[in-house]
């Protein structure tokens, strides 16, 4: 007897549940995500298809309708980012895997990257000036008090920047030159855990998008101007093999933390790149701050890169670091 083909809306059903769904997930950006949904699409792959995310309430253990979920916006809120803790539960690929970057903070990264051999200026982790909320100075009994200061400033040495230790966007970033300057800026940061960090005297700064671990772009920046100026269009012609160690220690990092999506800020002085900032799994990727050549090249790789993990079989998402401490 012979089979009987499925009806239309048996196929549009079946059809529907093998498509390799793409979500964006996004805040107050114009220009990434709509340019990201269109790229994806444009491949005109019929397996493969990009939106924006939509949901409201969430239920428990509920399905996932994403093969890979890009996220843009979760760490500044936690109802996305639990959601997407939801989706990976059933097996959706989240860029960046939001397990690990809730846990992560910058002074871990510091200390990982020396252990790799990436330069780090030097750096110290200072206890809060004012008690977290819920604690009293009964909580602070194992703190020791009061502070080496004398020892800190000697290790670390001025000038240098005071900062949070998981911020971002230079919030509450001071630039210290003396002590009085530091307690006078440390009086300010109220219950922030914060690092004292070694100024670099720098001559170039680059800022390194790195995608999928692997695919990097070099770009010229300078933090000292405008925010709408810091991506230097015309930038110099650079030594290749202070671009190439560049180029080695932004996958290093990247891939150590098992970030698919990253930039990677290094400060040169003397000709060494010191890391200072690689905890930004949300960078900037706006058109008119990055400019159309970068924002082209960063549009690609990440539409090129989502489909990739939505296509090809994948290991769960996992911490990364301690295989690399291992020499693995």
């Amino acid at each position: 007897m012979p089979l009987k083909r499925p009806d239309p809306e048996y196929r549009t059903c079946a059809k529907a549940s093998a498509m390799k769904r793409i979500g964006v997930l996004f805040g107050m950006e114009n220009t990434f995500p709509g340019a990201l949904v269109d790229r994806i699409n444009g491949f005109q792959m019929p397996e493969v298809s990009a939106e924006f995310v939509e949901l409201g309430g969430v239920k428990m253990a509920d399905r996932s309708r994403y093969a890979v979920i890009v996220d843009r916006i979760s760490h500044d809120v936690p109802f996305y980012r639990a959601w997407l803790k939801n989706c990976a539960l059933d097996g959706t690929y989240i860029i960046n895997n939001p397990f690990w970057w809730s846990a992560d903070d910058k002074f871990f990264n510091y200390a990982l990257a020396s252990k790799l051999g990436v330069a780090i200026p030097r750096t110290v982790l200072l206890p809060h000036k004012e008690h977290p909320p819920g604690t009293t100075d009964r909580s602070m009994r194992n703190l020791r008090y009061p502070l080496d200061w004398d020892g800190i400033f000697d290790y670390v040495k001025f000038p240098a920047f005071l900062k949070p230790f998981d911020g971002g966007g230079w919030r509450d970033v001071h630039h210290i030159h003396t002590r009085e300057e530091f307690f006078t800026a440390y009086d300010q940061t109220r219950t922030l855990c914060m690092t004292l960090q070694a100024a670099v005297n720098f001559k170039e700064y680059f800022r390194c998008y790195v995608v999928g671990q692997e695919d990097v772009q070099i770009m010229s920046y300078d933090p000292r101007v405008a925010f709408h100026e810091r991506y230097v269009k015309t930038p110099p012609a650079y030594d290749p093999a202070l671009l190439a160690r560049v180029e080695h220690d932004s996958r290093v990092l990247c891939r150590a933390l098992g970030y698919d999506l990253n930039t990677v800020e290094f400060a040169v002085e003397d000709g060494i790149p010191y890391a200072i900032d690689f905890m930004n799994p949300a960078p900037d990727a706006d058109l008119h701050s990055v400019g159309p050549s970068n924002f082209e090249w960063i549009v690609n790789r990440v539409a090129e890169l989502a489909v990739r993990r939505a296509m090809e079989p994948r290991p769960p998402m996992e911490l990364r670091w301690n295989k690399f401490l291992s020499g693995a």
